[in-house]
């Protein structure tokens, strides 16, 4: 059974709960375990948690879920670019997969409400992943 870890940000809770819900169950019908699910403040916080997640030896993958919504600046461009350069940077140092479920920038509240499904596509691709890499070991 391939063990997943979920982090997930906090702001703009609402949105982000029900997405922790989609993740969850999307990992439960892969036949997947949740091994923990780490909180953090905003996505700009969620590198951190991924590379802490990805250090554990029952950890194969990780999911990070969250939302950004759009401002009167380019505040949520900055965020989630910088995001995803930190995860991908994760993933590659500590040669686990980790994806990105993180819907934005430029969207309204109504529109990530309207995205939440974009979880189960993290839980989907860091399964896939995992289930697909070579093993370096068997070299």
């Amino acid at each position: 059974m391939t063990t997943l870890g979920l982090v997930v940000a906090e702001f703009n809770r609402e949105i982000t709960e029900q997405m922790e819900a989609v993740a969850r169950e999307a990992a439960d019908e892969a036949g997947a375990e949740v091994y923990e699910t780490v909180r953090v403040p905003g996505v700009y916080d969620a590198p951190l948690a991924a590379d802490r997640l990805a250090r554990l030896e029952a950890v194969d993958a990780v999911a990070v879920i969250g939302t950004v919504i759009t401002g009167d600046t380019d505040h949520d461009q900055v965020i989630t670019d910088a995001t995803a350069q930190r995860l991908s940077d994760v993933s590659l140092e500590r040669d686990t997969p980790v994806t990105l479920g993180v819907t934005g920038p430029g969207m309204s509240a109504a529109e990530a409400r309207e995205r939440v499904e974009n979880a189960a596509k993290a839980v989907d691709g860091a399964l896939d992943l995992a289930a697909e890499l070579p093993d370096p070991d068997q070299r």
